[in-house]
């Protein structure tokens, strides 16, 4: 059960160690760009090329048809990477080696939707690939395995998604393996140590310039690609592609005053108590440019000089 392309790879492993005898349950197909055409999911178009039987149900709780197809023929064991629905006690009820869930933290913090966002967003320097036997919370069931990640300085929730998905497979073999063979001990969770992760909305990409430099810089990290970061540069509100974390100590700047202008870096825009580089920028309805491009199209100029360091 798995939807975005990080499941794919999943899929994948999971085929490795069941052979063919695996189905595969993801959402259903939906709009995509400005076409507004319907799309498969990642997992599905996966699940094609290993020519695998594939349900999409909208919903899974009180969908009594979907229960019937899954308890005719019931799977041993069910492994859930990003589905993006939560699996109902009924559902979970069904394999009798239990479900195991791919999460993207160090259980029990980070529960929820958006584990890697919102590490990131934290300013967290290390993160996890954990399997954790599903029950009928919110990742809140016992860990089989926990395989630690450090979070690279600056990098973006996509290309930490990038790195944790090549780890996954990896990480979900060795435990259904082991899982099989009785080898393993679940570990329960400390439930006072939990943290959420609540799914992201697009107010969580808007950069306030007001707020400290490295919590911006970190915000734009855990936003990026998705739902992406916007600011308002010289009165205009445009999508933040790239970043660079300038000064976090910077005396007399206004907040989303333009400090300088640099045709490799982009535009310096001061924070709060500091500043942040715009490197890569699109306008409403433009293409995206880099920094410099965009400082040259609207004819910005720095127009007061401020001290300030490299």
């Amino acid at each position: 059960m798995g939807t975005p392309e990080i499941a794919g790879p999943c899929l994948r492993a999971v085929v490795e160690w069941a052979g063919g005898r695996v189905r595969v349950v993801t959402q259903p197909d939906r709009p995509v760009g400005r076409s507004g055409q319907p799309q498969p999911p990642p997992v599905k178009v996966a699940a094609a090329e290993l020519g695998l039987e594939v349900v999409q149900p909208l919903k899974l709780r009180g969908n009594a048809g979907f229960l019937a197809w899954l308890t005719a023929d019931p799977p041993d064991l069910m492994v859930v990477v990003a589905f993006g629905q939560i699996l109902p006690p009924p559902v979970l009820e069904v394999p009798p080696r239990g479900c195991l869930n791919v999460h993207f933290s160090q259980l029990p913090k980070y529960r929820g939707a958006a584990p890697v966002q919102w590490a990131l967003i934290n300013g967290e320097t290390v993160t996890a690939v954990d399997v954790q036997k599903m029950d009928a919370g919110l990742d809140t069931g016992d860990v089989l395995a926990s395989e630690p990640v450090a979070i690279e300085p600056g990098e973006t929730a996509g290309e930490l998604f990038a790195r944790l998905g090549d780890l996954a497979p990896r990480v979900l073999l060795a435990t259904l393996k082991e899982w099989s063979a009785g080898r393993l001990s679940p570990q329960p969770q400390d439930s006072a140590r939990a943290t959420l992760a609540p799914r992201l909305s697009k107010e969580e990409g808007r950069l306030d310039w007001n707020r400290p430099t490295a919590e911006l810089f970190n915000r734009w990290r855990g936003v990026t690609p998705w739902p992406g970061a916007t600011a308002v540069v010289a009165g205009e509100e445009v999508k933040v592609l790239r970043a660079e974390l300038g000064q976090t100590a910077l005396a007399g700047a206004e907040p989303g005053a333009l400090l300088a202008l640099e045709p490799e870096r982009g535009l310096l825009v001061a924070a709060g108590g500091g500043a942040l580089w715009l490197t890569r920028l699109q306008a409403p309805g433009r293409k995206p440019v880099s920094g410099a491009e965009y400082a040259r199209g609207r004819r910005l100029e720095v127009r007061r000089e401020i001290r300030y360091d490299r």
